[in-house]
């Protein structure tokens, strides 16, 4: 039997089994395995290299967009609007057959957008292109979901079920549970707060199905079982999600309003361009990126080429803006003036923890070295002697 096929029939036994305290502990046994056998699925055959046919493509900007849904629901015609790139449109379906990139130039930052193929139900199992799809969603800073307005709203629900499958979660925050395997010592289970979904037995359970019998748990919130498989897993990806739903001028304007009202969502029209200024804008505020300038001393700042920081890419930081400029700055920094919205005062002295926020002026001051260079007090003299005997180094300079 093959791992598609055990994992359909573990399902089917999940279907069958009423939700009661009795079977929890069952159920939860049950969704260790399928997580288990997803993750087996995912992995590249054995005696494999590892490459594929994927179509992933080199990075480049200051930030990564995936568009992933549906075929035929706007996504080559909406990367044409945003980046002028040229991808095929048409009115069939499957249109674009591999990965698509363009850039979008916005507040002074490149930002490279990612046209991939339509996804199917089943992607996560691997119908059509939906692993090479995923994999290429998973390197992206945000994925953009293009849904067709006129369509139910099935699909959101499809695509993101075919994503949750393969260890993507959209628009969620990692589980606040602390977990470290150990060689000895058995299993020990804490929580700082009442638990209503796991308790002792079933975590010992889900960890013996995973074969652990020797592990620290720590639940700092009320997490769930599949939140607590999650943890054990530790490959799932957590990412920020806009849900864009296309075609807006074929409906009427009360599910408009309906749509524009869900949260993490952009109602636009490619066909008329209506409120695609409003996308970009969503789509910044969701990257968090940051944008610092520099100002050399004594003269003005260069507000031609920021510096472009990311919260979720590293940090924000006196410290990272310094070793995203040379790794070796940070060292010679004494402290830097700062102006901008992180400033209480212009300018701000600050050390190399502070953080800084988008459109902040930085100048940089360095240490000063020593005049003499550390190689003794008549370097600057042209008539020093030759040799100064050592009681004359420790005898103090008469005036």
């Amino acid at each position: 039997m093959g791992i598609i096929e055990k994992i359909k029939e573990i399902e089917a036994e999940m279907a069958r089994t009423q939700k009661n305290k009795a079977t929890e502990y069952h159920l939860g046994q049950l969704k260790a395995k399928i997580a288990k056998l997803r993750t087996q699925l995912l992995e590249p055959p054995k005696g494999s290299s590892g490459g594929g046919d994927g179509f992933e493509v080199t990075k480049y900007g200051h930030g990564r967009v995936a568009l992933i849904g549906f075929p035929s629901v706007g996504k080559s015609t909406l990367l044409t609007m945003l980046t002028g790139t040229h991808s095929e449109a048409a009115s069939y379906e499957f249109t674009t057959l591999t990965c698509i990139p363009g850039i979008i130039h916005y507040n002074d930052t490149k930002i490279q957008l990612l046209d991939l193929p339509g996804i199917i139900e089943g992607a996560s199992e691997g119908k059509g292109r939906g692993r090479q799809v995923i994999a290429v969603s998973k390197s992206s800073d945000i994925v953009l979901m293009v849904l067709d307005a006129s369509k139910s709203e099935g699909h959101r629900q499809i695509l993101t079920r075919e994503l949750e499958a393969v260890g993507l979660r959209l628009n969620k925050r990692p589980p606040q549970i602390y977990f470290k395997k150990k060689k000895t010592g058995g299993i020990s289970f804490n929580s700082t707060l009442p638990l209503t979904h796991v308790d002792e037995k079933l975590c010992y359970q889900i960890l013996h199905e995973y074969k652990i019998h020797n592990a620290e748990v720590l639940f700092r919130e009320d997490a769930t079982v599949d939140d607590l498989i999650d943890v054990i897993e530790g490959n799932r990806k957590y990412m920020k999600c806009i849900y864009v739903y296309n075609k807006i001028d074929v409906i009427g304007i009360d599910d408009v309003d309906k749509l524009a009202r869900q949260p993490n969502s952009i109602v636009i029209s490619c066909n008329l361009k209506l409120n695609l200024d409003r996308l970009l804008a969503k789509m910044w505020e969701e990257m968090g990126l940051v944008r610092v300038y520099t100002k050399p001393q004594g003269q003005q700042p260069d507000f031609s080429d920021p510096v472009v920081l990311s919260a979720d890419r590293g940090g924000c930081t006196v410290e990272d803006f310094c070793n995203h400029i040379h790794r070796s700055l940070v060292k010679d920094v004494k402290y830097v003036l700062v102006w901008g919205l992180s400033a209480r005062h212009y300018p701000q002295h600050c050390g190399l923890s502070h953080v800084l926020q988008d459109e902040d002026v930085v100048q940089i001051v360095k240490k000063k070295e020593k005049e003499d260079g550390g190689r003794g007090r008549f370097k600057s003299h042209s008539t020093a002697p030759a040799r100064i005997s050592d009681r004359e180094k420790k005898a103090p300079l008469k005036t």
